[in-house]
């Protein structure tokens, strides 16, 4: 004799508790509970991650990401799983408890569409379910669209390079407000700008422009050999409808991942189809430094007034000319440069000078607190402090450089 078991039809998963440990949100469960009764499951971070790219997320309306104040570490996973989500047109409610403005922000500026604070007020989460599933499906977030270039362009742009000679001399910062400030350096005819960040690892741009890491920058830089046009503008994301931005991988990767045939291939398309190509470099001497060097206009090299960059500068200055590298290139830059009336300190930045046999060429002044209230927020110093005498500085260099690629091309 034989029988069969009566099938009971499991619940389809519509939503999903994303989070470290969803029992430190009794409060979501409950909630959650109320408004999808049993047509919800609940995820780690690793595991959405995962689940994204499998067939069975093909079912799921929305995630609820529950973060808190320990998860700000993990900022740049929030925001790859926000990136994920909406790849699969999967709506985004952030629920957050003691989590900064700035994170907040971030977040959101990433793709997130509804945001519901924790402890939940009452309600909150049905309502936001509700206006999510009455809306159109979602498409990419501004701040993530990537750039189409033209193919076949022949702009021959100006290289230009950063490079901080010890950690915290600024570099990053000069490289995102350069690049910019030439962006905008023209309002009637604005010159094309792409900003590149070669710090594989501990790359910032991303967070100075308050942008997301994606997975196509590591496909890409993987891929060089096959690259054209059209998948170095699929790397790029465009902030503000004026700078073009490549930057760092979402993962931290060794340097030497990429060589030097890798990065004159990324820099020739980055030159063919931009007027202006502003590069971050890690403060690392590393094996493909001498393409970035041998193809730059102009290479800043960033210190500061301490004998630590002294020593660097030294030795950065001997590695080169050892290798019979174009020194001539370099561009020293005296950051948070004694003040006019500091008699004392200009002397030591004259006498550091010639100790050195440099020149240096650019001096900035302290930007102090405001720049990294600009960093944080992820925005330019002329959007947040367009008075600020470092920002000044940066656009007095962007309109010599502009000029002079100007009177370049007139001669031409």
């Amino acid at each position: 004799m034989s029988s069969t078991m009566p099938q009971i039809e499991a619940p389809q998963i519509v939503a999903c508790t994303v989070s470290r440990d969803v029992q430190n949100f009794d409060l979501l469960i409950e909630d959650m509970e109320t408004a999808l009764g049993e047509n919800w499951g609940d995820l780690g971070f690793a595991e959405a991650l995962a689940f994204f790219k499998q067939p069975q997320s093909q079912s799921l309306e929305l995630i609820a990401l529950a973060l808190d104040a320990q998860d700000e570490e993990n900022l740049t996973m929030m925001g790859e799983l926000i990136i994920q989500a909406k790849a699969q047109n999967i709506k985004v409610i952030l629920i957050a408890e003691d989590m900064s403005p700035v994170s907040l922000h971030s977040l959101l500026r990433q793709g997130a569409d509804e945001f519901v604070p924790y402890p939940l007020p009452e309600g909150e989460l049905s309502a936001a379910i509700d206006r999510l599933r009455s809306e159109p499906a979602a498409t990419l977030a501004p701040a993530a669209q990537t750039h189409q270039l033209k193919p076949g362009a022949q702009k021959d742009g100006a290289l230009i390079v950063v490079h901080g000679l010890a950690g915290g001399t600024g570099a990053t910062t000069m490289a995102v407000n350069l690049a910019w400030e030439l962006a905008t350096v023209d309002k009637k005819r604005p010159p094309k700008v792409c900003l590149i960040d070669l710090d594989l690892q501990f790359g910032a741009v991303a967070t100075f422009l308050d942008l997301p890491r994606r997975e196509v920058v590591y496909d890409m830089l993987s891929e060089t050999e096959t690259m054209d046009d059209e998948s170095f503008g699929q790397a790029l994301l465009t902030f503000e409808d004026r700078l073009q931005v490549l930057t760092a991988p979402s993962e931290m990767l060794p340097l030497d991942i990429i060589n030097s045939d890798d990065v004159k291939r990324i820099l020739d398309v980055a030159r063919n189809q931009f007027d202006y190509v502003v590069v971050d470099m890690p403060s690392t001497l590393v094996q493909w430094t001498e393409a970035v060097l041998n193809n730059a206009h102009v290479y800043f090299a960033m210190l500061e007034l301490d004998m630590r960059c002294a020593q660097n500068a030294l030795r950065f200055k001997r590695a080169l000319q050892s290798e019979e590298l174009p020194v001539e290139k370099l561009r020293y830059v005296m950051n948070r440069a004694p003040k006019f009336t500091d008699l004392n300190s200009k002397s030591r930045v004259k006498r550091m000078a010639e100790s050195l046999a440099i020149s240096i060429d650019v001096h900035l002044p302290d930007g102090g607190k405001q720049v990294t209230q600009a960093n944080d927020h992820g925005t330019p110093l002329a959007s947040s402090a367009p008075k600020s005498p470092l920002r000044r500085e940066f656009a007095k260099l962007a309109a010599s450089i502009h000029e002079l690629k100007s009177d370049e091309a007139k001669a031409a």
